[in-house]
């Protein structure tokens, strides 16, 4: 946690829950308004993934736990996928992920975050790991000071949240982009148009990201009805 920025010292924190807490994955979400708007820090490319997934399908633990302010705990993926984020959990169990734990990032009083820990395989997170789980989710609150303090001009936050969306977007700013090409391209508004990439991004078994990338560089235009043709869908892989 000492060496380096915020976004390299929130990396450092999700290795060291994969090494000390007997997890396969850890990433630190951001959310706001009910959405997950940013990956700050991942222990590797799958956790940014499964991340990542949970703002393309507007479901998973991180969201449960930023919403109702307490850990959200899923032991088995298998016993509850028909129950609490079909989606998602057909997602991650498409690759091998059993387990599921989200631990809510609470700055000033507010929950603005969550630490997700993945396992592929089924289990309790419990005793000593728990209690560093939550341990180390009070600790992601200081990377994101540091990045809110450094790295970041905050000046422009203001009432209209500019600043604020620079910080949650780290990951995601072809998104924003993408949302303001399709809302010329179909003549839609902006909560529409994030629908359609969500909408396409799932159907192609691409991320939200992923999506947004093929509309930014012209690859797809979402008012063409072909770009809305669906593959078979597997999850396992990107397109």
């Amino acid at each position: 946690m000492a060496a380096g920025n915020g976004l390299a010292a929130a990396d450092g924190l999700c290795r060291a829950c994969v090494s000390l807490l007997g997890v396969d994955g850890a990433a630190v979400s951001v959310v706001r308004d009910g959405a997950s708007t940013g990956t700050f820090g991942s222990s590797g490319a799958l956790s940014r993934r499964l991340d990542e997934l949970q703002f393309t399908l507007g479901e998973g633990p991180c969201l449960d736990a930023v919403r109702e302010g307490r850990p959200a705990l899923v032991p088995d993926l298998t016993l509850t996928a028909e129950t609490r984020w079909p989606m998602f959990a057909g997602a991650v169990m498409a690759v091998g992920v059993r387990a599921v734990f989200a631990l809510p990032v609470v700055l000033a009083g507010a929950p603005i975050g969550a630490l997700d820990l993945f396992r592929h395989t089924p289990g309790p997170l419990g005793g000593e790991h728990l209690a560093g789980g939550l341990f180390a989710a009070r600790l992601a609150t200081l990377p994101l000071l540091d990045l809110a303090s450094g790295d970041l001009n905050w000046e422009a936050a203001g009432d209209s949240g500019e600043g604020i969306r620079e910080f949650a977007s780290l990951e995601r700013v072809e998104v924003y982009q993408a949302t303001g090409m399709i809302m010329a391209q179909c003549d839609v508004g902006p909560a529409e148009a994030l629908v359609r990439l969500r909408a396409y991004a799932f159907a192609h078994d691409l991320t939200a990201s992923e999506a947004a990338w093929r509309v930014v560089q012209r690859q797809v235009a979402l008012d063409d009805d072909s770009a809305w043709a669906f593959p078979d869908h597997g999850w396992g892989t990107t397109s």
